[in-house]
C-alpha cells in the first residue's frame, strides 16, 4: 500500500509540474481519471497532503489550488505572488522576512505552525502586455 501511495504522489506531482499555473484537486482527479478510471478523490487528497507536508507542493490558499514547488530546497516558507490577470503563481523565498514575521507574532505568545504568504497583484508580463495564454 505504501508504494501505491508513492506512485500516486509521483503522478500528482508530474501533473502539477506540467501545468503553468495553480491546479485544483478536482482538476488533478479529472486528469488522472483519463488513465485510471476508478481513482477516488480520497487518493488525490492523500497524495496532495503528503506532497504538501514534504514541501514538494504548495497549497495556494486563496485559490484553493496547488502548485509544484519551484525552488530547489523544499522545506521553507514561500511567498507566492499570484497574478489576478493571467493566474500565474511565482514562488519566492526570503528567510529574513519569515524570521521577522515570526518574531512579531511570537511577541503575543502565538506559536506559528506554518506560514502562508500570498500576494495578489499583476505580474510583470501582464503589466507590460506580454502575458502568454
Amino acid at each position: 500500500m505504501h508504494s501505491r501511495g508513492k506512485m500516486w504522489q509521483a503522478e500528482v506531482l508530474d501533473i502539477l509540474r506540467r501545468r503553468h499555473g495553480p491546479v485544483s484537486a478536482y482538476d488533478v482527479l479529472e486528469t488522472l481519471r483519463k488513465t485510471h478510471k476508478n481513482i477516488s478523490p480520497t487518493t488525490i487528497y492523500r497524495a496532495l497532503s503528503a506532497l504538501t507536508k514534504s514541501g514538494q507542493v504548495h497549497r495556494v490558499e486563496s485559490l484553493n489550488a496547488f502548485i509544484a514547488c519551484q525552488c530547489e530546497r523544499h522545506q521553507h516558507a514561500s511567498i507566492l505572488s499570484i497574478c489576478e490577470q493571467c493566474g500565474s503563481v511565482e514562488e519566492s523565498v526570503d528567510p529574513d522576512l519569515v524570521k521577522g514575521l515570526s518574531s512579531v507574532i511570537c511577541k503575543s505568545g502565538f506559536s506559528p505552525m506554518r506560514h502562508v504568504i500570498e500576494v495578489l497583484g499583476t505580474c510583470g508580463s501582464c503589466r507590460t502586455g506580454k502575458a502568454q495564454s
